[in-house]
């Protein structure tokens, strides 16, 4: 009988999951892009310089960047032309080679045309693509932030004038400007995100690897010297920051729109980074139940006053993706948070 009753209590937890967010199966499955980047076997076997290059699936990107630190001009621009893909994809290659690898790749590719001329600090052209721009100067400036996106993301759609301010590449330029452009910003479509609302946004399998891809990212950029960012996480993009947290190098993790961080309070992310909180009374999300039970579910909402995240006010955005339109408290919250490091 009490095997019935959890039974008859977990079926009840689930519907009331599908229910509440207009039925999961509405979505599209997806596989997370995970392993080394694009041509990565030609790497491996490259014996030109006389020695091994460093292994982009174990090498720490501290270790890929002693390494370009140890070769001369010539010998990194022959790697750039024989491994664009590698070289613009690796973290802990120099910033400029990245750029330049990544223009090679994108002239190449004539699917994502529309990337030509951006400055990239990642492009893979595998699957939907993943794509990370820079806004600003990277290696100069003092202050950095990091956008980190939710579901339906990817390198065909991150930038996409008809949502200028719901998109992360929008996001990135409203930042941008609302810090009188004194901080440098990166719009990262680093994972595979969710399609749809789906069992892909429901559950954590693409967030947890979105996390690893994340962790990477920001342990390359620190070894590159960038200055430690302010993340700024929207939706499903929260998720991933929440699994991410405890090992991720940030000032700031700020999450808008958010299902949950996988985790019950702040404590329980294990960052010393300050976190913060922002979710408009207009938010769809609100009526997504903030549970977690057999897989489904991201747990508290980090809004609410028991997960213990400092408030942003977000009073006068609109929807689940204008956090960013231009004079809301929202961002004018977000652009404080990157300049000084908390003071909103």
């Amino acid at each position: 009988m009490r095997r019935y009753r959890r039974t008859l209590e977990a079926a009840a937890l689930a519907t009331a999951l599908v229910v509440g967010t207009a039925g999961w199966a509405s979505g599209t499955a997806q596989q997370p892009m995970t392993g080394p980047p694009p041509g990565s076997a030609a790497w491996r076997a490259d014996r030109s310089l006389g020695l091994e290059l460093p292994d982009p699936e174990s090498a720490s990107p501290s270790e890929v960047s002693a390494f370009f630190g140890g070769l001369s001009s010539p010998q990194e621009r022959g790697l750039l032309r024989r491994h664009p893909g590698v070289v613009g994809n690796l973290d802990g290659v120099p910033l400029a080679l990245r750029y330049e690898a990544n223009a090679l790749s994108v002239r190449r590719d004539s699917r994502f045309a529309h990337l030509a001329g951006r400055r990239l600090l990642a492009f893979d052209p595998r699957g939907r693509g993943l794509v990370a721009e820079v806004f600003g100067d990277l290696e100069r400036s003092r202050r950095v932030a990091v956008v980190v996106p939710g579901s339906d993301i990817d390198a065909g759609s991150y930038d996409n004038p008809r949502n200028p301010y719901g998109t992360p590449a929008g996001m990135a330029r409203q930042l941008r400007t609302a810090t009188q452009e004194r901080t440098a910003v990166i719009a990262w479509v680093g994972y595979t995100t969710p399609e749809g609302v789906g069992l892909g946004a429901a559950t954590g399998e693409l967030a947890e690897a979105g996390a690893e891809r994340l962790v990477r990212f920001g342990d390359g950029l620190a070894a590159e010297g960038v200055a430690t960012p302010s993340v700024f996480c929207h939706s499903y993009g929260s998720v991933v920051c929440g699994l991410a947290a405890a090992r991720l190098k940030a000032k700031d993790l700020v999450v808008f729109g958010s299902p949950g961080m996988r985790a019950d309070n702040v404590t329980a992310l294990g960052t010393s980074a300050r976190v913060w909180a922002a979710k408009d009374p207009s938010d769809w999300i609100g009526k997504v139940p903030n549970i977690r039970f057999l897989g489904l579910g991201h747990g508290t909402d980090p809004a609410s006053e028991e997960f213990g995240a400092r408030y942003v006010p977000a009073r006068d955005a609109r929807g689940h993706s204008g956090y960013f339109a231009p004079d809301t408290t929202s961002l004018r919250a977000f652009a404080a948070i990157a300049e000084a490091g908390g003071a909103a």
